[in-house]
């Protein structure tokens, strides 16, 4: 039952979030930004699926640490650049965990997660922020984790607090 209700949880979230939604629809409207964020259904999901206590190999968690005096001194470019970097390497990593994955439920939870992390990267990358074109960097050495609990925590942190503030500074160009 809890695996039928996770495959009907998945199809619906992997559907098109909105085809029509480009990146300064994100920026100006926060609610689209709320819809988007899924962390809580995964979350639920998660305590459904009995065979995911622990990852068989770790996920790079997300750097979501910020001094909020450097953070502030940083160019949009740079927080993009930042963002970018750490959703970048959750997307590799959970590919990596969710391939070497048995079938069922975990790979399902992975897959919504990839997904979702991929829906986020897509966006930002898209961004139209001008400013010198640089190797994007990590702000925090990247720690890993067996436990997707840890993994959904991180990111929903990254998305509600990074992400939400480089929102905030863009949103001077919202009609």
């Amino acid at each position: 039952m809890a695996l039928s209700r996770l495959l009907l949880l998945f199809m619906v979230a992997s559907e098109v979030w909105n085809a029509e939604t480009r990146p300064i629809d994100f920026v100006c409207d926060r609610e689209s930004r709320r819809d988007m964020n899924t962390v809580a259904e995964m979350e639920a999901a998660l305590a459904d699926c009995d065979a995911l206590k622990t990852l068989p190999f770790p996920i790079q968690l997300p750097c979501i640490k910020v001094h909020k005096a450097s953070w502030e001194r940083k160019s949009a470019h740079e927080k993009k650049g930042d963002i970018a970097a750490s959703l970048g390497a959750l997307s590799r990593s959970v590919l990596v965990v969710k391939t070497l994955s048995q079938p069922g439920c975990a790979a399902i939870l992975l897959e919504r997660l990839e997904h979702t992390v991929n829906n986020y990267l897509l966006i930002i990358t898209h961004l139209d922020i001008r400013g010198s074109v640089e190797s994007p960097l990590f702000s925090c050495t990247p720690q890993s984790t067996h436990s997707l609990s840890t993994v959904l925590w991180t990111f929903s942190r990254l998305i509600t607090g990074k992400l939400e503030w480089l929102m905030t500074d863009l949103t001077h160009g919202c009609p």
